[in-house]
């Protein structure tokens, strides 16, 4: 590939380009790429995530919690919705274009004496991750969570051979083509970032998968601890926020609430608490979860007081989470959400009716989209058979994998008797679903973040919008 870069327009550009010229490959090249870095900030504390769905909520709440402890947080994520940047952040703060442009200036000469060799141009996303990597040993970070881009045992962040905690969140199938056709073999995937003595978080909502995780961790000497639906109990659930409390006897009196609503937030939250309570010394990881003992220099009222400043940090923490494309309020009535596999909108639907069609006011429209290497029938069918919906809106997303606005329609109509419109222009699709609101109820937009990403930019760019 050919590299005239000298700003960071063209920067972006040649890393775009990077899909069409490059291929997935091993572990071992991705460490060999960050081997010529320098292994770049492996000395930081290091929180590796994998997961089907959840991985990016749980991260951005841990990321929260470090914060308002006066942590430094490195975050690589993926994908990005408007900006390439999105995907480096510190403090939740995406990396500047400036910076973007020195790093990239770093990488690519590692890059392309990789290619030169013969050894392969790394992928956009290790190339990404290099450049992430690079970031983070400029920052002033203490830790750096790393959210796998797709499976986990031969995701380029699992390179990363030495990371302070793993954590693993629900697990449902999804890439079926490339991580497997079951449950099993998907948590198998997942549980490949769990590495030997390192201690593992993990989502026990699925029976399958936490026998996969747990059998994994029990063969590499890694302690474990299972969180299930018994470490929390839900108080309230809106279309604003969802609250809950902890069952434990140090804060099970106290209300946390996390303004992403969706009934799954609750683990999501409760499994970044039990991990920000790992990494900072409050509790240790092992079978049955002991608790660590005090230093006794800490005692009485000391103690409580300590305590209640320290559950007032993380709830205003919590609650001051704000995750792009999470059932997230992109401009009145319009709600965009990330779910993009059975697993998501099984939970999109469950979160829906536990808001009650009162909450819902006049009925809702779902604006669909979806690429075709995603079960997007088993979507469609779970939507019109569980959920009360006013109205449906198909369109197209911008990527070469897109399903025909037409293929989505044909496939609602056979599942539903609801109104169907199909518009192939995300605007024309946004302005259709305006009208048949009507003035009451919400427009939700799901199926895909790629379609997220261009509802987002639609309303930041158009000027006539629903």
């Amino acid at each position: 590939m050919k590299a005239p870069v000298n700003n960071y327009e063209s920067a972006a550009a040649y890393i775009a380009e990077l899909p069409r010229f490059t291929k997935k490959h091993s572990l071992e090249h991705t460490k060999e790429f960050l081997r010529r870095l320098g292994n770049p900030a492996m000395d930081r504390k290091i929180i590796h995530v994998a997961g089907t769905n959840g991985k990016g909520s749980v991260c951005a709440f841990l990321q929260a919690v470090l914060m308002a402890e006066g942590a430094g947080v490195g975050f690589f994520t993926s994908p990005h919705l408007i900006s390439v940047n999105e995907r480096i952040r510190r403090n939740n703060i995406p990396i500047g274009d400036e910076l973007f442009l020195e790093v990239f200036g770093q990488v690519l000469p590692a890059a392309k004496e990789m290619e030169e060799e013969g050894a392969g141009h790394p992928s956009y996303f290790e190339f990404l991750f290099g450049m992430g990597m690079k970031a983070f040993s400029k920052m002033e970070v203490e830790y750096i969570i790393l959210e796998t881009g797709l499976g986990g045992r031969l995701d380029a962040t699992n390179a990363v051979e030495s990371p302070l905690l793993s954590v693993i969140t629900s697990v449902s199938l999804d890439h079926t083509d490339i991580l497997g056709d079951t449950v099993a073999l998907i948590a198998r995937e997942k549980a490949g970032i769990i590495k030997p003595g390192v201690p593992v978080l993990y989502d026990g909502g699925n029976k399958e998968a936490s026998a996969v995780i747990r059998n994994t961790a029990l063969e590499r000497g890694a302690p474990c601890r299972e969180i299930s639906n018994h470490a929390f109990e839900i108080q309230e659930v809106t279309r604003k926020y969802i609250a809950f409390s902890r069952r434990n006897a140090y804060d099970k009196y106290v209300t946390y609430r996390v303004p992403i609503c969706g009934c799954y937030q609750a683990m999501n939250a409760e499994i970044a608490l039990e991990a920000a309570e790992y990494l900072l010394g409050e509790k240790g990881i092992q079978e049955g979860y002991d608790i660590c003992v005090d230093s006794g220099l800490c005692k009485g009222e000391d103690i409580h007081r300590k305590a209640a400043l320290r559950e007032k940090r993380r709830q205003e923490a919590i609650a001051s989470v704000r995750w792009e494309g999470r059932m997230e309020e992109a401009a009145p009535h319009l709600i965009v959400d990330g779910a993009h596999n059975p697993g998501a909108v099984e939970a999109f639907v469950e979160s829906m009716n536990a808001f009650g069609k009162n909450d819902q006011g006049g009925g809702i429209i779902i604006v669909f989209s979806a690429v075709s290497d995603k079960k997007y029938e088993q979507m469609i069918e779970y939507l019109c058979r569980n959920l009360d919906v006013k109205a449906y809106v198909v369109t197209e997303i911008e990527d070469a994998r897109r399903v025909p606005a037409e293929e989505l329609e044909r496939i609602f109509r056979k599942y539903t008797n609801q109104t169907v419109v199909c518009e192939t222009d995300i605007g024309e699709a946004l302005r259709t679903a305006d009208k048949l609101r009507d003035g009451e109820g919400d427009i939700y937009c799901l199926g895909s973040l790629y379609l997220v990403g261009m509802v987002k930019k639609w309303l930041k760019g158009g000027s006539d919008h629903a």
